[in-house]
């Protein structure tokens, strides 16, 4: 597949990257570790205020879309600036209340969430039973294995994460406001799961992007017997290795986008998810012991490489779904 992105979706993209360049983000992704979300949230609304979580929603419910290429070209800047927060979450929960065909339960909650004014978290059949940032979501929804779409009252208990900027929380407790059920929920979680997938493979490409860059630039660096590390023949393998996994991920990526054939999403996450783990491991071997270290900006993406290679369809699942696909084509 040939994909080259129209002038407009480069500009989008572009605009981005130059608003997150001037954001400090390390600092908000710090300070959310911490459990200050007030600079994450204040970037939120700038990301929102470019009209970043309207490209989910259609123009009924005051969006600009449904646009999921824009959408993944947009979540690779994210990825690659490494912002906090369940940036994926939110626009899966628009898309499930768009897709769910409830005019009353869409116009309550999508204005919200477009304007970045009340950030969701959500949880789904098919992905971690574990909320992400539930105690900075003013919405929390769940929908349950059979098909009942709720809004928890109060985050579960938080749990310990690899990347402290990941909060996590147990599922909720029982009850909550049942806000619809039934096949229809059903059908619309399936298609909140393959956008989330989307957009967290798209994270992680970006993510992978940061992690490659900022190698290659200390092999420049470093010297070790009067000469660049980069000069060694090893480590330029490894370099080439990791860029290689990039390239290859990159079309899936953006034939998921095209066409979000369940298939092709999981095939998009997958390699995605395996490449930027192995990015990351690249950066943490050609760096050293320094790449372990917390004051390291570089420790805050190595942190996310494998939550985020796992979050919404482990290799495994992804997987079993890619075989699915097969089968369904044959």
């Amino acid at each position: 597949m040939r994909f080259r992105p129209t002038d407009e979706q480069s500009d989008f993209a572009r605009t981005l990257r130059s608003l997150l360049g001037a954001a400090a983000v390390p600092a908000t992704v710090r300070a959310w570790a911490d459990g200050d979300h007030g600079p994450g949230l204040a970037l939120w609304s700038r990301l929102a205020d470019t009209g970043l979580f309207a490209l989910a929603v259609p123009e009924a419910y005051e969006g600009l879309g449904p646009l999921p290429v824009e959408l993944a070209l947009a979540f690779v800047e994210l990825g690659r600036a490494g912002v906090a927060g369940p940036v994926v979450e939110n626009v899966a929960a628009s898309v499930l209340l768009a897709r769910l065909g409830d005019d009353a339960q869409a116009k309550r909650f999508l204005p919200g969430l477009v304007s970045g004014g009340a950030p969701a978290t959500l949880t789904l059949p098919g992905g971690s039973p574990y909320a992400l940032d539930a105690d900075a979501a003013a919405y929390r929804f769940t929908v349950s294995a059979a098909g009942e779409l709720r809004l928890a009252r109060a985050p579960g208990e938080a749990l310990a994460s690899l990347d402290p900027a990941r909060r996590l929380s147990a599922p909720a407790p029982a009850g909550g406001e049942m806000l619809a059920a039934g096949p229809a929920v059903t059908a619309a979680a399936e298609e909140a799961l393959r956008w989330a997938r989307l957009l967290t493979a798209a994270q992680c490409l970006g993510l992978g992007e940061a992690l490659l860059a900022a190698t290659v630039e200390y092999a420049k660096q470093r010297s070790q017997f009067g000469t660049p590390i980069g000069g060694f023949q090893a480590v330029k393998h490894r370099l080439a290795d990791t860029l290689l996994a990039l390239e290859f991920a990159r079309p899936l990526v953006w034939a998921a986008a095209l066409s979000l054939e369940p298939g092709e999403v999981a095939a998009a996450k997958l390699t995605a998810g395996e490449a930027a783990y192995g990015a990351a491991l690249t950066a943490l071997q050609v760096h050293g012991a320094i790449g372990y270290t917390q004051e390291l900006d570089l420790s805050l993406w190595l942190r996310k490489a494998r939550p985020l290679r796992d979050a919404w369809g482990t290799p495994t699942a992804c997987r079993a779904e890619v075989v699915r696909g097969l089968g369904r084509q044959g």
